[in-house]
């Protein structure tokens, strides 16, 4: 029996955690269905998942077909949660993308389309809610095929749509064979000849499916149990198999970390090849993390494993190639960490969070209980950035959205005792460098309080390329931990520049350099307060790398977004005032039959607000689908506050002072 890892995706509301329920029931793991109203499913476990009815968290269970263990992975469907899904994304051997036959095709679900033919994932959709008034078949088809933009295969049609009574009716239609000649071209040529045998028609599909080359298409109802044996019998035949080599060394991916009731740390893992067994000491890391001579590469020792079967969790002593895994013992494990062989990992498939907001403790809340807290919180989701600035003593997160916020004040206060209120949400902005600019510092010259000499100069580097630092200077005129301190100093200051945004790309070159040699007296031990040591050059790089960004400049840049609007055509005309006065900017306008379709970029913080104003400029017929873009030099009005205010760093003086405790000279 060979295993599968499919995920099921959707927009929000499609009902894919209804049909993960349905699909349960009929492969006997559960006597009853589950409602997502009623809080009962298997998936939603979190109290919050049960109170909201929608899922947060994605969740593993499994289930055995004929000749097949499925491990089943739920996914989030709200934007606000899309990190969750992506982290899903790299363990998968086949997908099924939910659509609502009432709603068609929604934002989340071309994002989701995009993503998953980029990454070569098998798909099946299902077309969810046939039984639902307003349900539609051809329509619904149309819109798949102009949308989504994928070559499908319908594989049978919906009758009675819109009634209890609804079911699916299988059978590969006339047009399966012109889609599938596309890719074939023997298939082709027997198709011109003469009919073509179901058997060559199905063993043609199974085979452009697992290369994504074309989609099958089901219509049911996860209600009702209608179609779901149809898709069942689809992901038997069309989805492939988990490979991974089992005699091969130990390489897994881990892509969900978690807390146990004792606050262990319980990391889930994809196991791409070898086997993981129980007392296991493992090497684990992201290839990110330096391993210094000292500490060495982050090791721990497996102390406990578990994987999903029939709807339950079984302790095992080891785990093959192909398996969904719980390890613990791993208590430095973050997700994104490879377990052995670094192999398949985590990637970004969507863009990061473009909003932020301040974190404010209530009158009784413990500051270092809500930081442990919120350090918790970014281990299951590390884009949700967890900052401190010490100047103002305000601790900031990231965000995808409303609804993820206020997820985060209920985790903190049902989970942690902890009463918080946030503060409005905010874009998050970036500087780019705009010109060169030089400074340098001399020890034991101008009032130099650091026994170090540090010269750097700052220039543009093109966007996306990161940072970069380079030396001007010999490798061997002083030793190589100085030079590891300035370079890990100037990587953290530009964390926050000239306005108090992140510097992401920059080429910072050291131009000067200078130390004071090991000092000691006949006699006695080593002169601290006459060498130089690394803290000189951390405490003295700040001071030289923020003269050297005012020379240079830096401007504000906020993040925008494109976006695609559909609408009734007769609403152009009260849609356009509104974007512009929004900052939007439009690059494409055309219309499709009674519709208007709009294509363009609109500020990240002007978004949500587009999105309250869309219904009633459009009679509630307006479709808008936005994801980040770009980054453009930021608008007045348009940038938070934080951005337009003066927040240049300290002066030279403050800064001494601040450090010091003095300021020489």
């Amino acid at each position: 029996m060979h295993l599968l890892n499919l995920g099921i995706l959707a927009h929000v509301d499609a009902g894919k955690t209804s049909l993960t329920e349905r699909l349960l029931h009929a492969a006997g793991v559960i006597d009853e269905v589950g409602s997502v109203d009623d809080g009962s499913t298997r998936t939603d476990t979190l109290a919050l998942e049960r109170q909201r009815g929608i899922t947060i968290k994605s969740a593993v269970v499994s289930f055995p077909l004929d000749g097949v263990t499925v491990n089943l992975i739920d996914t989030p469907g709200h934007p606000d949660f899309i990190a969750e899904v992506e982290r899903v994304l790299g363990v998968l051997d086949g997908a099924v993308l939910v659509v609502s036959a009432v709603e068609g095709v929604q934002a989340q679900t071309r994002v989701l389309m995009r993503t998953l033919r980029r990454l070569r994932i098998p798909t099946l959709i299902f077309v969810n809610k046939i039984d639902r008034r307003g349900a539609r078949h051809e329509a619904v088809l149309a819109q798949l095929a102009r949308r989504l933009a994928v070559p499908l295969v319908p594989m049978g049609r919906p009758v009675a749509l819109g009634t209890r009574a609804a079911r699916f009716e299988p059978g590969l239609g006339p047009g399966a064979a012109d889609v599938l000649a596309d890719h074939d071209d023997a298939l082709l040529a027997a198709y011109l000849d003469g009919e073509v045998p179901d058997g060559r028609l199905l063993a043609a599909l199974a085979d452009q499916t697992r290369r994504t080359l074309v989609h099958p298409v089901y219509f049911g109802s996860a209600v009702t149990g209608s179609g779901v044996p149809d898709l069942i019998a689809g992901v038997e035949r069309l989805l492939p198999a988990a490979d991974g080599d089992p005699a091969g060394p130990l390489s897994a991916s881990v892509f969900k970390v978690e807390r146990g009731p004792a606050g262990e740390k319980i990391a889930y893992a994809r196991i791409f090849s070898g086997v993981l067994r129980v007392r296991d000491r493992i090497p684990f890391g992201d290839g990110a993390r330096e391993a210094t001579e000292s500490q060495g590469v982050p090791e721990g020792r497996v102390t406990a494993l578990s994987v999903a079967e029939r709807g339950v969790e079984l302790r095992q002593d080891s785990a093959g190639a192909g398996r969904i895994v719980k390890v613990w013992g791993l208590g430095g494990i973050r997700i994104g960490d490879a377990l052995g062989v670094p192999g398949r990992g985590y990637e970004h498939h969507f863009a990061p969070p473009t909003l932020e907001t301040v974190v404010a403790p209530g009158p009784a809340t413990d500051r270092r209980a809500l930081h442990i807290a919120l350090t918790q919180l970014a281990e299951q989701d590390p884009l949700i950035d967890v900052r401190h600035d010490e100047v103002r003593q305000e601790t900031s997160v990231s965000l995808y959205g409303e609804v993820q916020k206020e997820v985060v004040q209920a985790t903190l206060a049902d989970e942690y005792g902890l009463d918080v209120t946030f503060r409005e949400t905010t874009t998050i902005c970036v500087e780019r460098v705009t010109g060169i600019g030089a400074a340098v510092e001399f020890n034991k010259k101008d009032g130099n309080p650091f026994l170090a000499t540090v010269g750097l100069r700052v220039e543009p580097a093109p966007p996306g390329t990161g940072f970069g630092f380079r030396l001007e200077v010999e490798l061997g005129s002083m030793p190589y931990a100085f030079f590891k301190a300035v370079e890990d100093t100037v990587r953290e200051t530009l964390g926050q520049g000239l306005h108090g945004w992140r510097i992401p790309d920059c080429t910072v070159t050291m131009t000067h350099s200078g130390y004071s040699p090991r000092q000691s007296h006949a006699h006695q031990g080593f002169d601290k307060s006459m060498s130089s040591t690394g803290a000189d050059f951390r405490g003295l790089t700040p001071l030289v790398l923020t003269e050297a960004l005012r020379r240079a400049g830096t401007r504000v840049h906020e993040p925008m977004h494109r976006f695609r609007l559909e609408a009734p055509a007769d609403t152009l005309g009260a849609l356009l005032p509104v974007l512009t006065r929004l900052g939007a900017l439009p690059r494409q306008t055309g219309t499709q039959g009674s519709l208007c379709l709009l294509e363009g970029a609109v500020p990240a913080g002007r978004v949500h607000r587009l999105e309250q104003l869309l219904p009633g400029l459009t009679r509630g017929e307006g479709e808008l689908e936005s994801a980040f873009d770009h980054y453009a030099p930021a608008s007045h009005g348009t940038v938070p506050e934080r951005a337009r205010t003066d927040h240049n760093p300290l002066s030279r003086k403050e800064y001494l002072l601040n450090v010091t405790g003095r300021v020489s000279g």
